[in-house]
């Protein structure tokens, strides 16, 4: 009963209509044994790709700048596999190409507006914190040729307890390990071995070594 009551204090903070919530709740438990929290204008393209350990909440979480009617949309048709209790933020865009695959760890969130367009392989470790607005792109589309140009990879790995601030962009090839803050608006591409270090700028480097955040 107290955890019903969390869920509908949530959803009337957040603008979400419970009684849609709990029915939709019920029906992807029943037929599809997941636990998800989905706010009405959330749309799930290819749920049998996505794969979670424990409670999933799309677009329900509280942010003071959204709006009831923004949509939160995943398209999977690689897989989406989430090994705890996690949130999408409300107006996040996901796409996740065939073949390729997108893991979360556990702990941690991601906030609004922020776009994964992954078509190789996403891995984020246990408790990220991904603000607003970011982009995770690990494909190019489009190709340019020039002599001595060098292969960067295609995936993304993100280590764990890294702190993404608002409107970071991490493309491919590029790693971070544990511990380290992406400075907002930042462009990330590269491969970073130090672990609890500030990276930001454009392009992103080094800033501020053996740093902690929380």
């Amino acid at each position: 009963m107290q955890s019903l009551r969390l869920v509908y204090a949530k959803c009337r903070k957040s603008e979400t209509w419970f009684l849609w919530l709990m029915i939709r709740m019920a029906y992807y438990k029943l037929v599809q044994n997941k636990t998800l929290l989905l706010h009405q204008n959330c749309s799930i393209k290819g749920i049998q790709n996505l794969h979670t350990s424990n409670t999933l909440e799309i677009g329900v979480r509280y942010v003071g700048f959204m709006h009831r009617k923004d949509r939160t949309l995943l398209n999977i048709n690689g897989t989406l596999s989430i090994l705890g209790k996690y949130s999408i933020g409300r107006g996040c865009r996901i796409d996740i190409g065939k073949d390729a695959k997108v893991t979360i760890g556990e702990g941690g969130y991601m906030n609004s507006n922020t776009k994964l367009i992954i078509m190789h392989s996403l891995a984020i470790g246990k408790e990220c914190v991904i603000a607003w607005d970011c982009q995770f792109l690990d494909e190019d589309f489009h190709t340019i040729a020039y002599e001595g140009k060098r292969d960067s990879g295609d995936g993304i790995v993100i280590g764990n307890n890294v702190w993404i601030a608002n409107g970071v962009k991490i493309y491919k090839g590029t790693s971070i390990p544990n511990g380290c803050v992406l400075a907002a608006n930042s462009v990330v591409k590269g491969v970073f071995e130090e672990e609890n270090c500030l990276i930001g700028g454009h392009p992103a480097k080094i800033i501020r070594r053996d740093i902690q955040w929380n």
